[in-house]
């Protein structure tokens, strides 16, 4: 690729990130698309001026997942012996989770056409997720003989529950759009024209909002989602001792009691 296979804007603390290999649907392998988006993901996480990250693709897909005829090429990960094909998932594309679940600001799918394998994993992988209806869904690796390498069972499993991710990694069907609000993978359905307008309106309204706690509250809860009640309550009392000294909240206590619109600085 002559083009840089990411996109990153920043805008109003949103940041807005774009797979961009459209020719080939935006796939994960066969390109630098990995180590860019470690990358993007890296700069959006430190920078302070972010509070929340829409992920989309270039049209006409979201991501495509790998790239099937890279299967078929003697040196690709397809191809290794099993301890080097292991490492080079650990490497590569096991990555992508690890970066996104530790990110501390809200993210956002905003799922634009087929997302497909490990483009509809990377899809569970962010908090929330709106959708065109243009967009579809897939988790098809035992289509393929494989299996979601990538974490994707983890992400679908919690998300969807037992049932439903079961459904989904067993018959390895497409998902229309519709089905897929139905099934709750989506938040909302929107006319394809309207995604990013939307997408936008959903970042704006956590963009808007005190920038450590909107940190803070992310890390609480991916802590609830791996520790027992009493752990739990212990962390949450630490981190609210600590949002009880910022300057934002007090800006906002003051605000609510003077009837005006607060002014967060993220001190």
């Amino acid at each position: 690729m002559s083009k840089h296979p990411v996109l990153l804007e920043i805008s109003g603390r949103i940041a807005t990130v774009t797979l961009n290999d459209p020719e080939r649907r935006n796939p994960v392998t066969g390109n630098d698309m990995i180590a860019a988006l470690l990358e993007t993901f890296a700069k959006v996480q430190a920078d302070p001026q972010v509070s929340v990250m829409i992920l989309t693709g270039a049209d006409p897909a979201f991501c495509a997942g790998g790239d099937i005829k890279e299967m078929n090429d003697p040196d690709s990960v397809f191809r290794k012996e099993p301890l080097a094909a292991a490492q080079s998932y650990v490497d590569g594309v096991q990555r992508l989770p690890l970066a996104l679940y530790n990110m501390d600001i809200p993210t956002i799918a905003a799922v634009n056409g087929p997302a497909v394998g490990a483009g509809c994993d990377l899809t569970m992988m962010c908090d929330m997720r709106i959708a065109s209806e243009k967009a579809r869904f897939g988790e098809v690796f035992l289509n393929l003989g494989i299996i979601p390498g990538d974490a994707g069972s983890w992400f679908l499993l919690r998300r969807l529950g037992h049932q439903k991710a079961a459904d989904l990694t067993f018959s390895g069907r497409m998902v229309e759009a519709k089905e897929a609000l139905e099934l709750g993978m989506v938040l909302e359905l929107v006319p394809h024209e309207k995604l990013m307008e939307r997408a936008r309106e959903r970042a704006a309204v956590i963009a808007a909002k005190p920038p450590r706690a909107v940190r803070v509250a992310k890390r609480l809860m991916r802590n609830a989602e791996r520790m027992d009640l009493p752990d739990f309550l212990n962390s949450a009392a630490a981190y609210q001792a600590l949002m009880h000294q910022t300057e934002d909240h007090h800006e906002a206590v003051a605000a609510f009691v003077e009837k005006r619109k607060p002014n967060f600085t993220g001190r």
